[in-house]
């Protein structure tokens, strides 16, 4: 595979940052006009290999751009991420240290969103969070700014949360959380068997148990108890893998129910 980093290669990295997430449709779309555009080498279903050669020339930055899920329909994503808390990575973030903290403390310090059997956790407690943070105290009116627009609800992890946290989360709670028994990366919303303990995404466990009349766990062979979800609009190129808002997604990371 051809490492040499092209024009094509910077201009899907500069559309990419200025985005920040990019579902994977809207991608594949860019990755070819990249490669027409700067007349580089284009197959439809090398857009992986392309990444990698970019996330080669990224690796002294500690900076990846990283394929994800979409925890609600199974749809692909890329995000570039930090890979390491460093002075220059920390230039790289879209949020402030004291705004980091904030997101970090929801999942360190309120263990609801992990364990919880639907991966939320109520607004009112990440509000109280404000309180507790190191670096300086943050007003309640400024964790609702970081928040965008809080009204009584619940808030779970956006997409690009998960995949730029996923390390952390994994570390930190290594007895609480899992990793989807599918797709293999990191599942916050998920259904669990209730006689093994594999979890699986809702988008996941859709697609697998979609041609079963008797779903039973893949792992087990369990009946698996729990309603199948429906996929309306699969990917076509699901899995390989800041908080959002239930109605409506926020680029702040945030997700009300």
């Amino acid at each position: 595979m051809a490492t040499q980093m092209t024009d094509g290669h910077r201009r899907f990295l500069q559309v990419l940052m200025s985005h920040g997430i990019m579902e994977g449709s809207v991608a594949r779309t860019l990755h070819r006009d990249c490669c027409e555009i700067h007349k580089v080498y284009y197959a439809h279903d090398k857009l992986d290999d392309f990444i990698n050669v970019v996330n080669i020339h990224l690796q002294p930055f500690f900076m990846q751009i990283r394929k994800g899920m979409s925890e609600d329909d199974g749809k692909t994503y890329y995000a570039l991420v930090n890979l390491a808390e460093t002075e220059i990575t920390k230039m790289a973030s879209d949020y402030t240290e004291n705004e980091l903290e904030l997101f970090r403390k929801t999942v360190s310090t309120m263990d609801a969103i992990i364990v919880s059997e639907n991966g939320f956790a109520s607004s009112t407690n990440i509000l109280n969070l404000a309180d507790q943070l190191k670096i300086k105290k943050m007003k309640k009116k400024e964790a609702e700014q970081v928040l965008q627009n809080l009204r009584d609800g619940e808030y779970t992890l956006h997409t690009r949360c998960i995949m730029e946290m996923e390390q952390y989360i994994l570390s930190n709670y290594q007895d609480l959380v899992r990793k989807c028994n599918i797709c293999h990366s990191l599942a916050i919303q998920s259904q669990v068997c209730e006689t093994c303990g594999i979890g699986m995404h809702l988008p996941c466990a859709g697609k697998y148990f979609k041609a079963q009349m008797e779903p039973h766990c893949p792992h087990c062979n369990e009946f698996w108890p729990h309603e199948i979800p429906e996929i309306n609009r699969p990917d076509s190129q699901l899995p390989s893998s800041a908080p959002r808002e239930r109605r409506g997604t926020s680029s702040s990371g945030t997700r009300r129910r």
